[in-house]
C-alpha cells in the first residue's frame, strides 16, 4: 500500500495541545481538502467530538487514533465477497475514458489467472481507437483468452459472441470492458441498458456483476461519475486507480458516505501485479503515514 498522503496535512494537528473548536474546524477543512466530502467530514467531525467527549479526551494528540478507528468502522460498513474469484462470473467493468479501465481489467486478469481462474476478456469498447488492441496485448500478458471485433462494431454483439465463447472454452470469468463515454448520459444509459439485457439472458451459470472504475487523482470527480454510473446500471463494487499518486484518498470515504458502494480493489502502478484488494485498516494506516 502506498502512502495517501492525509497525515501530512494534519500532523501538526495532533500534537499535545488543547482540544479546541480550532483544531476541529482545521480538522473539518483538511477532510474537505483531501475531497472526503462536506457531508462525511461534517459527520466524522460530529462524531470525533461525541467520541472524545465520552473518552475524556483532552489533547489533540489523543485524537489521532480515535479518528483512524472512526475512518475504518466507516469504511467497513460496505462489504463486496467477491464472489468472481471462486464462482462463475460475467464482470461488467465500466468506467470513463482515461481512469486506467483496460489496465485494470488486465491486472484484475493477472489476479485471477493466477489464482487459477481461466479468463476470458470480451473487448466491447468497440468505439475508442485502438481499445481492442490495447486490451489483447493485456491478455497475453496475463495469460487470459479475448474476443474481439472490428473498431465501430456493436457492443452487444461483441458480448453475446464473448459470452458464447467464454462457455465453449470452459472460461470461469468473463471481463468485459466496456466504452467509457459521459457525453451524453442517455446513451450510455441506453448503451448498458442493452448490453445488461445481452448479459442477463445469455449468462447462464454466469453470475453477473458491474463494476466501475475511477481515478483518485480526480477527486470529487470521480464522485460524480460515480453517480452517473449507479444511475445508468447496478454497480457492485469499485476499483479506485491511481492511489499511490494523490492526496486525495479521502474520496473513498465520499464514495461510500455518498454512493454506498464498496471500494473492491486499488490500483497502486502500471505492473500487472499492481492491484490490491481493498482493506479498510491498511487504507486509513496509509492515510495517516509519515
Amino acid at each position: 500500500m502506498a502512502k495517501i498522503g492525509f497525515f501530512g496535512r494534519l500532523k501538526h494537528l495532533f500534537v499535545a495541545s488543547d482540544i479546541t473548536d480550532d483544531f476541529y474546524d482545521e480538522l473539518e477543512e483538511t477532510l474537505i481538502l483531501s475531497d472526503v466530502g462536506m457531508e462525511a467530514s461534517e459527520e466524522i467531525i460530529a462524531e470525533l467530538k461525541r467520541r472524545a467527549g465520552i473518552q475524556g479526551l483532552k489533547f489533540t494528540d489523543e485524537c489521532k487514533e480515535c479518528l483512524k478507528d472512526l475512518m475504518k468502522e466507516r469504511l467497513e460498513e460496505l462489504y463486496s465477497d467477491r464472489f468472481w474469484e471462486t464462482e462463475p462470473a460475467l464482470l461488467m467493468i465500466v468506467g470513463v475514458n482515461g481512469v486506467g479501465k483496460t489496465t485494470t481489467i488486465g491486472k484484475l486478469a493477472s489476479s485471477l489467472v493466477a489464482g487459477g481462474r481461466k479468463v476470458l476478456m470480451v473487448a466491447a469498447d468497440t468505439f475508442r481507437a485502438g481499445a481492442a488492441e490495447q486490451l489483447t496485448v493485456w491478455a497475453e500478458r496475463s495469460g487470459a483468452d479475448i474476443i474481439a471485433q472490428k473498431e465501430g462494431a456493436d457492443p452487444s454483439s461483441v458480448l453475446f459472441d464473448g459470452i458464447a465463447a467464454a462457455k465453449a472454452r470452459g472460461a470461469n470469468v468473463v471481463l468485459v470492458d466496456t466504452a467509457g463515454r459521459l457525453h451524453n448520459k442517455k446513451n450510455l444509459m441506453d448503451e448498458l441498458a442493452k448490453m445488461n439485457r445481452v448479459a442477463e439472458r445469455e449468462a447462464g451459470n454466469y453470475r453477473k456483476a458491474t463494476l466501475i472504475v475511477l481515478d483518485a487523482t480526480t477527486g470529487q470527480n470521480a464522485l460524480n461519475q460515480a453517480r452517473v454510473f449507479t444511475e445508468a446500471t447496478d454497480v457492485a463494487g469499485i476499483i479506485l486507480t491511481k492511489v499511490d499518486g494523490t492526496a486525495k484518498g479521502g474520496v473513498v470515504l465520499a464514495i461510500q458516505q455518498e454512493i454506498g458502494v464498496p471500494i473492491v480493489y486499488l490500483g497502486c502502478g502500471e505492473g500487472k501485479d499492481d492491484l490490491e484488494i481493498f482493506d479498510a485498516d491498511d487504507f486509513v494506516d496509509a492515510m495517516f503515514e509519515e
